[in-house]
């Protein structure tokens, strides 16, 4: 995987890693690839994969169950994701990404998914709803400022869109902004929100004379917050937070001067979207591995439960909708790369793999019986999380409507 051209040096104050449980137990992973889909991929692609693959097995799965526990992110991760190159994947090298493809993209995120969607998230959030929004809309000098310290993890981020009463329908924001004297005055406030307390700047949208525009609101401005949101029982290794912005001011510099209007916080979803459904596919790989390996092992009726009719009925339907979300996030990804994807394509890849991977969760749930409940299996962790992942970034109702208009020509929304 290519490396950043110049060596991280850290601003943030790291927690101390985690150590590994005591009865945590590893075995190795084996991918399913049922229809040699590897063969489409170059030998970059497999060197992607790979590198964040070790990533996963040698940093992340010792430790997310004692983070997940815990309820706190393993901070100490950021730098290390840096290090190889995890944010900005498919930005210009110029601002400190890595310049490369979308399937690359996809199949990092893939594997941080494989350990944990709250470590995904934190790296789809620094890379599609941060770092892009700023390549694609900001100014040059916003660039400059940014996006090296956000490739090399020196700077965290985060993406203001959704309200408390505003989820679904963005348009109906309640953040607004007011022109003043050499800039802004930013008021409001914005829930659910990734990264949010760790972040050093959130790219906020909030509307200026009725009109959705995006501002970068940088950590200490007076008036800027972002407490944490607990009592979460999904994504517990993943920072979630609240903005509140009460007479925040901003200079003018701070608003990206490229876009106006919904088509701004839009793009970055799908973006993000198209990030998701190639990591809930990770989600679902980890929940497969560990169903079939356990299935082969656990003996009743004096054979393995792998040898019983609906356990294999369970197994061949995990693989079987595997092998079809790899099929078709590798085709969204080539789409994307030849620059003619249209945002109703990726909620179709984000609606099905969402829904698949949560499915096949429960389901492994079911062939580990009791022992499913425990944290010596990944399987409760990640369907817990794929309940929020099938929520975030649009539902898997909205991107029906969407998809639903667009085959019909009449839009469902109201």
């Amino acid at each position: 995987m290519c490396r950043l051209p110049f060596t991280p040096k850290s601003l943030i104050s790291l927690s101390v890693p985690f150590s590994p449980l005591p009865n945590s137990t590893f075995m190795a992973f084996q991918s399913p690839d049922y229809l040699n889909l590897d063969e489409l991929l170059t030998e970059e692609e497999l060197l992607v994969r790979q590198t964040v693959r070790d990533f996963v097995d040698n940093e992340i799965l010792p430790i997310i169950e004692h983070a997940a526990r815990a309820g706190e992110f393993p901070l100490h991760l950021v730098k290390k994701m840096a290090e190889i190159g995890l944010f900005g994947i498919n930005l210009p090298q110029e601002y400190g990404g890595a310049g490369l493809n979308n399937v690359c993209y996809g199949l990092a995120m893939q594997e941080l998914e494989r350990g944990d969607s709250g470590i995904r998230s934190f790296a789809s959030v620094q890379s599609s709803l941060v770092m892009y929004p700023i390549y694609t809309y900001g100014s040059e000098e916003q660039r400059q400022k940014w996006l090296p310290k956000l490739a090399a993890g020196e700077a965290i981020g985060c993406f203001g869109l959704t309200e408390p009463d505003a989820g679904s329908n963005p348009a109906g924001m309640l953040t607004n902004a007011k022109r003043v004297e050499g800039g802004f005055v930013l008021n409001g406030a914005k829930m659910w929100i990734t990264n949010g307390t760790l972040a050093d700047v959130a790219v906020v949208w909030a509307k200026l004379d009725g009109v959705v525009r995006g501002f970068l609101v940088e950590k200490g401005m007076k008036g800027f917050s972002a407490p944490e949101m607990k009592g979460k029982h999904s994504l517990r290794a993943s920072v979630t937070s609240e903005l509140v912005f009460q007479d925040v001011f901003l200079p003018e510099e701070n608003i990206l001067p490229g876009v106006e209007g919904l088509k701004g916080p839009l793009g970055c979803l799908t973006q993000a979207r198209f990030g998701i459904s190639w990591g809930v596919v990770g989600a679902a790989m980890a929940c497969y591995d560990s169903s079939l390996n356990y299935a082969k092992s656990r003996i009743q009726f004096g054979k393995p439960i792998a040898g019983f009719q609906l356990t294999q009925d369970k197994l061949v339907f995990m693989l079987n909708e595997i092998t079809k979300a790899q099929m078709i996030c590798w085709r969204v990804a080539k789409i994307k790369d030849a620059k003619t994807l249209r945002p109703q394509q990726v909620s179709l890849v984000k609606r099905n793999n969402c829904e698949m991977a949560l499915t096949i969760a429960r389901m492994s749930r079911e062939i580990h019986g009791a022992n499913g409940i425990l944290d010596e299996y990944p399987v409760m962790r990640h369907a817990a999380n794929l309940e929020s992942v099938k929520t975030y970034e649009g539902t898997h109702e909205m991107h029906t409507l969407i998809l639903g208009q667009d085959i019909t020509g009449i839009a469902a929304f109201e």
